[in-house]
């Protein structure tokens, strides 16, 4: 099968003229000539970028994926490639419902008819790995059934497998194959894939994104039915909402479509800035809106997260950039290792200064986020900075959350809508409230230790050398060894307090 799938593969590479990509190399050029002679019937007027994608749509739905993803990846795609590939749509037929039934018949043990009271064998979507279907449980709630595609995970690990081999020969025979990394891409991909796969991961996903956001007004995440759930079926509370793509039905159904906009930006920037946990599959199919303008989130397959250190460096950056502290902007990436340790400041200042410095002359609606990023990945590029994966999920959300603000809005003012959120994270994450929030945060483990304080001075300063070197005492001593900095500043503070009280009282 792997070798029937190679041979098909290379059928269409060929076809659509993808030896270009390979032939490129000086050692294969020679090949170039018999191989256009051999395949003379072939056309390959059409622009590269344009014959790479009609190739991966003509080798099915993972190719089409993989193309997705690869679209994303503008900081090692050429500019062309990326903008074509982002056309790609993942409009896949569905898979016969007879499939469907043996598969969740399969999962729960028993006839379907004992585990929903109704069950449209229809289905109302459907995609690369899974399909959905419309049912009813037993206690009459409405659901949507996702359910995997039968055999897709061994469809998958062969066509990941052939990609891996094509990786090899991208890096030996293009000259610019190993720049672009292509095991890594494909690594990439193929955990993204991983993650797709497994319902319960997405099940989990979604639990806590609607979590984060319970009782907002702003968006509504589908209840999950863990009795139901399984690495191969994932049910969820059927929504109700009109496709966001649909600006007329969504007018005509009286909701404010600027105010809509407005509030997709806001969600954006909370899920990323207060929670670090944010949907990075937005485009529209998987939006909907509910008629009161609530925002409806679907499919939680791919989702983003950034740590509290990626957060802190983008805080960094983002208030040297408002300041147009470029050298800030440059000391930091060298500081947070996204830059080389051996990156010239004055350098990188200079190339990111002729990014950013067009921006401020230039009203603000105007300037889009998701290409000043952009731009500053392609600069990154040139000085061998590695891109971290997680901060290209949130450029290619951003570009994602943008693309549909103006869509619903062309007079949406990203920067004037985003400022605030902005403003009010960094004040949280650098400022006095930050540090209050750790305080907070550190708050019983401090009740823990502060108490055993006086006691563990007292026994370590009176104990002989040997009792110093007590295993328990070290221990406690070593794990509490990071609340000394703190507990210093602490004790410093209210000394301070005690000092500043005894002379306000004499001077009464």
């Amino acid at each position: 099968m792997r070798l029937f799938r190679l041979i098909t593969i290379i059928f269409v590479a060929l076809r659509f003229g993808l030896d270009e990509f390979l032939l490129a190399h000086e050692r294969v050029r020679w090949m170039r000539a018999p191989l256009n002679i051999l395949l003379f019937m072939r056309n390959t007027s059409k622009p590269r970028a344009v014959r790479l994608r009609l190739a991966l749509e003509n080798l099915g739905p993972i190719f089409v994926k993989f193309g997705q993803m690869l679209s994303t990846r503008r900081d090692l795609m050429p500019v062309d490639i990326a903008d074509e590939l982002a056309k790609l749509q993942d409009q896949v037929p569905p898979f016969p419902s007879v499939h469907a039934v043996a598969v969740l018949e399969a999962v729960y043990g028993k006839p379907l008819r004992e585990v929903f009271k109704s069950f449209d064998e229809t289905p109302v979507a459907s995609a690369s790995v899974a399909q959905v279907h419309f049912a009813v449980l037993p206690d009459g709630r409405e659901v949507a059934v996702k359910i995997l595609r039968p055999g897709i995970t061994n469809i998958i690990a062969h066509d990941i497998a052939l990609l891996k081999v094509a990786a090899d020969l991208i890096e030996w025979l293009w000259a610019d194959g190993r720049r672009l990394k292509p095991r890594e891409v494909i690594a990439e991909f193929e955990k993204h894939l991983e993650d797709e796969l497994d319902l319960m991961r997405e099940a989990a996903n979604a639990s806590l994104l609607r979590r984060n956001f319970a009782n907002s007004p702003l968006l509504l995440v589908p209840e999950m039915y863990w009795d139901y759930c399984s690495t191969e079926v994932m049910v969820m509370e059927r929504m109700y909402g009109i496709p966001i793509s649909q600006v007329d039905e969504l007018r005509n159904a009286g909701v404010d479509i600027p105010k809509l906009a407005r509030n997709g930006v806001e969600i954006f920037y909370t899920q990323v800035f207060r929670d670090g946990f944010f949907h990075a599959d937005m485009h529209p199919g998987n939006v909907q809106v509910a008629t009161n303008g609530q925002y409806i989130a679907l499919d939680f397959g791919i989702m983003g997260t950034l740590t509290d250190t990626d957060k802190r460096y983008l805080a960094q950056n983002f208030i040297a950039f408002f300041r147009r502290d470029y050298k800030r902007v440059a000391e930091v990436h060298i500081e947070s290792g996204w830059a080389p340790k051996d990156t010239r400041v004055d350098e990188l200042e200079s190339a990111i200064r002729a990014v950013c410095e067009p921006i401020f002359d230039r009203p603000l609606r105007e300037v889009s986020f998701g290409r000043v990023l952009l731009r500053l990945f392609q600069t990154s590029r040139r000085f061998g900075i590695e891109v971290q994966p997680q901060l290209v999920l949130l450029q290619k959300t951003l570009l994602n959350v943008e693309g549909l603000g103006l869509q619903l809005d062309p007079e949406l003012d990203l920067w004037k809508t985003a400022k605030p959120w902005l403003e009010r994270w960094m004040s949280e994450q650098v400022g006095w409230r930050g540090f209050l929030k750790s305080l907070r945060a550190e708050a019983p483990n401090y009740a823990t230790v502060l108490p055993q304080l006086p006691r563990l001075l007292h026994r370590y300063l009176t104990n002989d050398a040997a009792n110093r070197n007590d295993e328990m005492l070290q221990k406690i001593l070593e794990q509490h060894k990071r609340y000394n900095t703190l507990l210093t500043l602490i004790s410093l503070m209210l000394l301070g307090l005690i000092a500043f009280e005894i002379f306000t009282f004499n001077l009464r």
